[in-house]
């Protein structure tokens, strides 16, 4: 979703004050974008930020075929510097001396460890990941006995040495052109229904001047006071829809804001929450804010997943029409709009696909601009520079007023 020198300045900016960074891989270590290409891999990012690699695996029922493994991974690209391997998922003390020797005899990694077998601490999936940590009521307890674990059966002394063994990367200050649009006050729902947000993004819109209010769409009463915007991020409300339609009170005052012109983005999850109602997969249905008029119904499959580039074909409040940027889709529902909403998105899997292979999304309803995709605001800062702005614009109307 972003370019090199993106990657490398918000490494570099959010590692600033770390002894050591981690960075967790998704996928397979060379599984990138389209799943024919390193680009996008964790693999490319470890080449971009010149970062040693760790492997992770499994070794329930293994001996001599986990050096094999290991050795796969080291000679697919000789450019990834893996520098180390823990061993998951271990029977006990002589499996894990087993694997070392093999691993070591027959690749030259080091082992820096293990963990042994723990089903206590497997953490329960649903149809887009993980269940949250703001649901797993004794998540804090389990890290701590994991990180116990973790201090036994792992040399971290070698971990941070490993880690120190890496280049200074150059870094440009992609940031330099990033000045201050002026102060508006935005509110972010954040709770256990909305909790999808690229960390990055909320730090962009504060860094142009926003001062972000948190609330819960769930179980607050209304919206943080004297706002100039809104911001509704994804989430599983399909999954907390009776607690989100019994919260009239919210629901009314979202509406009421958003009929009064108050700049709102919504994305995905937050989508859903603003169309008429969403349908579960028992076909129950629930209202919703009521503001775009269609439906949200969760299906039986994976809608769509994976990288997209998004073209604008209307002026909208986060940035004009033709501009460009790229995102994320991840979801099980589809929506059904009304007729009369139209759509101001372009919707690609890649840049020059927009004209020819691309799919419509995105809905304008009063001052609101909601679709599926997560914009990565740092893949073209243009649109939360559009969105603070119409924040601002609308502030100053207020007080015109």
């Amino acid at each position: 979703m972003l370019k090199e020198e993106s990657v490398k300045y918000l490494f570099t900016r959010n590692s600033r004050d770390a002894d050591i960074a981690i960075i967790e891989g998704v996928m397979g270590l060379y599984d990138g974008y389209g799943g024919r290409s390193l680009e996008g891999s964790t693999a490319h990012v470890s080449r971009i930020i010149g970062a040693p690699v760790i492997l992770v695996i499994n070794g329930e029922a293994m001996s001599l075929s986990a050096a094999a493994l290991v050795k796969g991974f080291v000679d697919f690209d000789k450019s990834v510097n893996v520098k180390g391997v823990i061993i998951n998922n271990i029977s006990g003390e002589g499996h894990y001396k087993l694997l070392k020797e093999v691993i070591e005899e027959n690749t030259g990694i080091a082992v820096l460890g293990y963990l042994k077998r723990m089903s206590n601490f497997t953490i329960e999936e649903r149809h887009l990941g993980l269940v949250t940590s703001a649901e797993i009521v004794d998540l804090k307890e389990k890290v701590g006995i994991l990180a116990s674990q973790i201090k036994e059966t792992v040399d971290m002394e070698l971990l941070v040495k490993l880690a120190s063994e890496t280049c200074e990367i150059k870094v440009k200050d992609i940031a330099a052109k990033i000045k201050t649009v002026g102060k508006a006050r935005i509110a972010v729902a954040k709770d256990k229904v909305f909790c999808f947000y690229y960390k990055d993004n909320l730090e962009l819109l504060e860094m142009l001047g926003a001062e972000l209010e948190y609330f819960s769409p769930m179980s607050d009463s209304s919206l943080p006071e004297n706002i100039d915007g809104l911001y509704l991020g994804g989430g599983y409300p399909e999954i907390w829809a009776e607690y989100l339609q019994n919260n009239s009170s919210m629901k009314n005052d979202i509406k009421r804001l958003i009929e009064s012109g108050l700049p709102t983005y919504a994305e995905c999850g937050g989508m859903m929450y603003i169309s008429d109602n969403i349908m579960d997969k028992e076909g129950r249905e629930f209202e919703m804010v009521g503001i775009i008029p269609g439906k949200s119904r969760m299906t039986k499959s994976l809608k769509r997943f994976g990288y997209v580039f998004i073209k604008l074909t209307e002026d909208t409040i986060l940035a004009k029409k033709g501009s460009e940027i790229r995102a994320h889709e991840f979801h099980y529902s589809e929506t059904v709009m009304d007729d009369s909403v139209k759509s101001c998105f372009d919707v690609s899997k890649s840049k020059e696909a927009l004209t020819a292979k691309s799919w419509s999304c995105g809905y304008k309803v009063h001052n609101l601009l909601a679709g599926y995709a997560h914009m990565h605001f740092w893949s073209n800062p243009v649109f939360a520079m559009g969105f603070v702005k119409s924040c601002v614009d609308f502030n100053m109307n207020k007080k015109r007023i």
